[in-house]
C-alpha cells in the first residue's frame, strides 16, 4: 500500500529488532551452513569465486573466505587502475554462464567492464548457496594426522591492533576440502611448507610476465597439493614459481573451475569409501 509520507517509513523497527535480527540470522547461518562444510575457499579473486561457485552448484556445502571487507580481489580493476578485465577463450564461457557482458576483443580475446565482472560473479555464487565470510584471516589449518580437516580463523581487524592487546584465541572451522585461492602469497601452502609437510622448496612467488604461457600453468599447475588441501590458481604459480599473467582472467577462472571439480570428486570418493566401511547384518 503507497505511504503518504517518507516519515512513515520503518516507524515500528526498533533498534533492537534490527539488531537481535543480524545477531540471530548470522548465527544461524554460521552454525547450519559455515561451522561444518565440504569445501572452504580461502580468498575470493577470480579464481575462488570460481572455485565457490562450481562446488555449490555441485550441491557441496561451501564457504568463501575472505580477508578485505569485500570480495572480488583484483577483479576491481584491470591493468593501470583502469576499470576493463580482459579474459582469453574459453574462459569467456564462465562469465557468460554468470551473465557478463563481453566484448570480443579479437583472437580469442574478451573485455568486460570489472564491476560488472566482480558483482556477478559474486552474485553467482550466492545464488548457487556459497556462504561468504568477508573481514576475516585463515590464520593456519587444521591438520589431523596427515590430511587437513579445516581453517583457523580470526576477525581480521584484529590483525591490525597493537601486538600487546592481540592475545585473542581465534576459532576454527571444519570443511573436508580447503582450496587454498590466496593469490601471490599461496598461504596455506606456505605454511604446510614451513611445517615440512610438503616435499617442494620454498614456494618462490611467481615469475615474471609471460601472459600465455602463465594462463596455461595456472590451471595446470592447480591440484591437490596435500590430502584435503587444493592449490589453485595464482597461487599454485607462486607455489613453483610460473609466470605471472598480468591483467588477464581466463587462466585463473579455469583454475577455479578445475579446483572444484577436484573437490567434488574427492569428496565423492570419501563418501563411496564410508558406504564401504558400513557392516552389513549377516
Amino acid at each position: 500500500m503507497p505511504y503518504k509520507t517518507y516519515g512513515e517509513i520503518m516507524t515500528n523497527i526498533s533498534e533492537i529488532q534490527v539488531t537481535r535480527t543480524i545477531v540471530n540470522e548470522f548465527l544461524d547461518d554460521f552454525m547450519q551452513n559455515i561451522l561444518d562444510s565440504d569445501v572452504v575457499v580461502v580468498g575470493s579473486g577470480p579464481c575462488g569465486a570460481a572455485a565457490a561457485k562450481y562446488c555449490a552448484e555441485k550441491g557441496l556445502k561451501t564457504v568463501m573466505i575472505e580477508r578485505n571487507i569485500y570480495g572480488g580481489g583484483g577483479m576491481w580493476q584491470g591493468g593501470f587502475l583502469m576499470p576493463k578485465n580482459t579474459v582469453g577463450y574459453p574462459a569467456n564461457k564462465i562469465l557468460e554462464e554468470c551473465g557478463v557482458n563481453l566484448k570480443d576483443a579479437g583472437n580469442g580475446l574478451y573485455v568486460c567492464d570489472s564491476f560488472e565482472m566482480v558483482s556477478k560473479m559474486l552474485a553467482s555464487a550466492c545464488d548457487a548457496g556459497v556462504k561468504l565470510l568477508n573481514s576475516t584471516n585463515v590464520e593456519d589449518l587444521v591438520l589431523k594426522e596427515d590430511h587437513v580437516d579445516g581453517v583457523v580463523i580470526q576477525w581480521y581487524p584484529v590483525q591490525q591492533m597493537p601486538k600487546f592487546i592481540t592475545c585473542m584465541d581465534p576459532i576454527a572451522i571444519r570443511s573436508k576440502v580447503v582450496i587454498d585461492a590466496t593469490g601471490h602469497d599461496s598461504v596455506l601452502v606456505r605454511r604446510l611448507w614451513q611445517q615440512k609437510r610438503l616435499n617442494i622448496e620454498e614456494p618462490p612467488g611467481c615469475g615474471s610476465l609471460w601472459v600465455d604461457e602463465a594462463e596455461k600453468q595456472t590451471v595446470e599447475l592447480t591440484h591437490e597439493i596435500y590430502p584435503g588441501l587444493i592449490v589453485a590458481g595464482m597461487s599454485a604459480t607462486s607455489t613453483y614459481g610460473a609466470p605471472r599473467m598480468g591483467p588477464i582472467f581466463g587462466g585463473m577462472l579455469l583454475a577455479g573451475k578445475k579446483a572444484a571439480e577436484i573437490a567434488y570428486e574427492k569428496i565423492r570418493g570419501m563418501k563411496i569409501e564410508n558406504i564401504g566401511k558400513l557392516k552389513v547384518p549377516a
